[in-house]
């Protein structure tokens, strides 16, 4: 297997879901200084969410609560009925919502201006991290 391969392999594949383009331009120089991420795409309302998670199947989505046409809890719902495997992550400045975000089926619930520490703790272990721990128990 080349570098390559086990690059795709390990990687987590992310697609950002977030009404404000700045927001999303920032997520994205963020995860681009972690290899683990590759950012397969982008939607700015929770309609484009749900079409682009069905189209690229990301294992992980971060997701805006607030935003027009159909709303992160209302798209969380929707992805996590379809495609519970798929990672969830809330990403919003309306902290009341975190409990509405996580009833919904988010997996992780992070305010927008929190540690970056904390949104990346929230995304998870890569695909290459999980697999190594489940081949260490026999």
């Amino acid at each position: 297997m080349t570098a390559a391969d086990r690059s795709h392999l390990c990687g987590s594949r992310l697609l950002i879901a977030d009404d404000r383009a700045r927001t999303r331009r920032a997520l994205r120089a963020l995860l681009a200084t972690h290899a683990q991420f590759e950012l397969i795409g982008e939607a700015a309302d929770g309609e484009e969410a749900i079409a682009a998670v069905e189209r690229m199947q990301p294992d992980i989505v971060i997701i805006d609560v607030r935003m027009p046409r159909l709303d992160g809890i209302a798209a969380t719902t929707l992805i996590k009925a379809r495609w519970p495997w798929i990672r969830v992550v809330a990403h919003s400045l309306a902290e009341e919502l975190r409990a509405d975000s996580l009833a919904a089926g988010a997996d992780a619930f992070v305010p927008k201006g929190a540690p970056v520490r904390e949104l990346f703790d929230a995304l998870g272990p890569s695909r290459c991290n999980r697999a190594d721990a489940d081949s260490s128990h026999p």
